[in-house]
């Protein structure tokens, strides 16, 4: 017992020894121990977050308006009055993991604007764990700001993330219009290329190369090196790519406002006549019901024109065009 007593002594004469930590300190203060990486134009938004703006020539420069007929391609867009293509905003996450479950995180975040000839990126990069909650306090502010969210993928996954962090930070998920661009460029060129990632189709269909860019699935790796190492080259290489995804995000609707502007022709972007078909008829079945007749008639004719006759798509379409002259007359 005597024993005892004495031990329990001496660790009371050694914390009175001990300097005690001040619990207020400054955000400068608490972010001192991080790499620096403001020489890279990143500059602190919260504790252990960094934003960074960033300007790139838009692939969406040569567009003035966006084609009536765009919502066929993209049906997300058929939600709600048709917007201005200073709306949209292109949205882009990278996660420590590939699953949208509660472990994986985000730890960067990239919005595009477009601004006159500019495609202008604001970012927000996550540097530790802690710093989450100032990292979804800046992401949920954008959200609040941007009308059209334009992602590739993001509804399976993007969206999820975000969702599932906010729930295990106690923030309310934001409510957007969100135009996922995964279905209409899988039904574009599914049958041309297979493999519809945003990278394939950069590559074969926009002829868009990166030379150099780091893979995005090595970003959980290079985070997690950064946390351990503070090793900052290969995490700027992964924001870079993460600007590459938001770059090429607009190259992809840029050529789906092409093809919309000019349907069923074949010009600098090759894609998929029959499937793109398979839509205006069922459009057209959807203009009917609003008792409207003339530009589906339009549509189906130029469907016509190019499409193999004598094959299922040319039948239904060419019973639909009578239908429809029928209604006019």
């Amino acid at each position: 017992m005597a024993n005892l007593r004495d031990r329990l002594k001496r660790i009371q004469e050694t914390k009175k020894l001990e300097k005690p930590q001040s619990k207020q300190t400054t955000a400068q203060t608490q972010n001192e121990d991080i790499p620096d990486l403001t020489n890279n134009g990143w500059q602190y938004c919260g504790f252990k977050v960094l934003k960074r703006e960033v300007k790139k020539s838009s692939p969406l420069k040569s567009v003035k308006c966006l084609p009536d007929i765009l919502p066929i391609l993209i049906p997300d867009l058929k939600k709600q009055q048709k917007p201005a293509l200073e709306d949209f905003v292109f949205f882009d996450l990278e996660t420590t993991g590939l699953s949208s479950g509660a472990g994986t995180v985000a730890f960067l975040a990239a919005f595009g604007k477009v601004e006159s000839n500019s495609l202008c990126i604001t970012q927000y990069l996550l540097l530790d764990y802690p710093g989450e909650n100032d990292f979804l306090v800046n992401v949920l502010e954008e959200f609040k700001k941007e009308k059209v969210i334009v992602t590739f993928n993001g509804k399976s996954f993007d969206s999820q993330i975000i969702k599932t962090r906010c729930l295990m930070n106690r923030f309310k998920p934001p409510l957007y219009w969100h135009v996922d661009l995964v279905h209409p460029s899988r039904r574009l060129w599914k049958s041309i290329i297979q493999d519809c990632s945003q990278g394939s189709i950069e590559n074969k269909i926009l002829g868009i190369d990166r030379i150099g860019d780091i893979p995005g699935s090595l970003a959980p790796e290079i985070w997690f090196d950064f946390l351990k190492t503070g090793n900052c080259e290969r995490l700027i290489g992964i924001c870079d790519h993460n600007i590459s995804d938001i770059t090429g995000l607009a190259a992809i609707l840029n050529s789906m406002i092409v093809i919309a502007g000019t349907p069923f022709k074949i010009g600098k972007y090759n894609y998929d006549i029959e499937r793109l078909a398979r839509s205006v008829y069922a459009y057209a079945y959807e203009q009917m019901k609003q008792y409207k007749y003339e530009k589906p008639l339009e549509l189906i004719s130029l469907a016509l024109e190019v499409l193999e006759p004598d094959t299922f798509w040319y039948g239904k379409l060419e019973r639909r065009k009578k239908r429809l002259i029928k209604k006019i007359n």
